[in-house]
């Protein structure tokens, strides 16, 4: 919709930004004046992170890599680490660092005061759309972690998921503050990013070796899905404890309970909510009668998990799980991922653009304990997940390294856990850039561990195909 000068100047969306990110530029009486200037800044904003996604993507595809790191990577390339054009004061950034404020003070002939302030809404705003993007993609992947087949793989699903959950974040967090002496909430933090596995990455490389049906590749699909369910409950409980700044055992505990209890509670009242959702849908008749009502669920859970203390994104979660399992989920999948094409690349360019790659480098002494850290990270991920095969029993002739290795992936549930951890203020630059470098890493070396993990002699094979008959 385009609005006209005269309606942006008396009615400007800007006062629809939450209470805690308005600036104080918007309460002043250039307020209008301004208001043109700055949806000119988030377009340009946009133009750019919509080209860096899109090229970086297209790139990764070409080099048989997950397109989403693609667009990680186009956004450092466009921020903070590189050429500057999408930068944000929340990351240490001044008006005066940004091309694009600098492009449009060329254009308008801005006084100084007027760039900072300008810059503070178009960032905002900016903001405001990733994180949109990061509600729109918790709702897609709830809505393609399939309970069903959830039930089929059972209990050695569960038992990976919980272990690929358990020992690299306690690895982690011990690891931290034992050795590393951070502080106890961003050691924490930090070690909830490393629990994540991406379901997304894993089934695509599982599809393209033929191994997705295998009782490897159902195990390690139905344990990312889990291990998913029980990363979010994680990051709802961790990003709670860094808005209250301290560790709270009491505060812990109902945060793990309410977490739990509204996803369940979710799924079940779901099942009653399936039929009324499907009736409401079929008797509109105006466009969009199935998507919005969609939307408007989905929000609405977003605002529960919000209100209770809990994350939005669980919310949006739980709210993709309910819909999962209505008659027309094949066609609201379809008609999400348009939406989730314009607002997801937003997200995950803006978190690679607040990543300063430049306190990791090796050439300035403050920064090699940073590297260690990342390289201590990078170690604990993948050494987290891969003893997850060994939890695998009664199932003979199972390759465990597979199963493993299968998990290691952190993908765009890993830059979740960074990018709300760095808005939270809970990870400085260095812990936030080591977490950035562990999924960028990890994601990479999925793809090419699986296929080698999966490469057997015949002999092997054929005990393995041996133990499938006597199973």
């Amino acid at each position: 919709m385009i609005f006209s000068e005269p309606i942006l100047n008396s009615f400007t969306w800007l006062n629809f930004l939450p209470v805690g990110l308005q600036s104080p530029f918007l309460a002043t009486t250039n307020e209008a004046e301004y208001a043109p200037i700055v949806l000119t800044g988030v377009l340009l904003s946009l133009v750019v992170i919509y080209l860096a996604s899109k090229i970086g993507g297209e790139l990764f595809r070409m080099m048989d890599l997950p397109p989403v790191l693609g667009e990680l990577v186009g956004g450092v390339v466009v921020g903070a680490s590189a050429l500057h054009l999408v930068v944000f004061p929340d990351s240490g950034a001044a008006g005066s660092d940004s091309i694009i404020m600098t492009i449009l003070q060329f254009i308008n002939n801005l006084s100084a005061d007027a760039v900072t302030s300008i810059f503070q809404s178009q960032s905002e705003v900016v903001s405001v759309l990733a994180e949109l993007g990061v509600i729109i993609l918790l709702f897609e992947i709830g809505l393609e972690s399939d309970l069903k087949e959830l039930q089929k793989v059972g209990y050695q699903a569960t038992i990976v998921a919980c272990v690929g959950v358990a020992v690299p974040f306690a690895a982690g967090t011990a690891g931290l503050i034992l050795l590393f002496h951070a502080p106890v909430i961003p050691a924490i933090f930090a070690g909830a990013a490393l629990t994540a596995t991406s379901i997304g990455i894993t089934s695509k490389v599982l599809s393209e070796i033929g191994q997705l049906k295998s009782r490897e590749g159902q195990i390690i699909v139905g344990a990312a899905v889990i291990d998913d369910i029980l990363g979010i409950i994680v990051l709802a409980v961790v990003a709670s404890l860094a808005k209250t700044g301290e560790v709270d055992i009491f505060n812990v505990i109902y945060l793990i309970v309410s977490a739990t209890v509204f996803l369940i509670g979710s799924i079940l009242l779901g099942k009653y909510f399936n039929q009324s959702f499907v009736a409401i849908a079929d008797k509109l008749q105006t466009r969009g009668n199935l998507i919005i009502p969609a939307f408007i669920f989905a929000f609405f859970m977003a605002f529960l998990g919000s209100a209770i203390h809990l994350e939005a994104i669980l919310g949006a979660f739980a709210a993709g799980l309910v819909l999962d399992e209505t008659d027309k989920r094949k066609e609201l999948d379809e008609q999400v991922k348009p939406v989730a094409d314009m607002l997801v690349p937003v997200f995950f360019v803006t978190v690679g653009a607040k990543v300063d790659l430049g306190v990791l480098n090796p050439l300035v002494p403050g920064n090699r304990e940073g590297l260690i850290i990342a390289t201590f990270l990078i170690a604990i991920a993948i050494i987290g997940k891969v003893v997850t095969g060994w939890s695998v029993f009664g199932q003979p002739g199972i390759n465990r390294l597979a199963v493993g290795v299968g998990m290691i992936p952190r993908g765009e549930v890993g830059l979740v856990f960074a990018a709300i951890g760095a808005a939270s203020g809970t990870l400085d630059k260095p812990l936030q850039a080591a977490i950035v470098i562990m999924v960028i890493l990890t994601t990479f070396l999925a793809p090419p561990l699986l296929r080698f993990a999966f490469k057997q002699s015949p002999e092997e094979k054929e005990s393995l195909k041996e133990a499938n008959l006597i199973g």
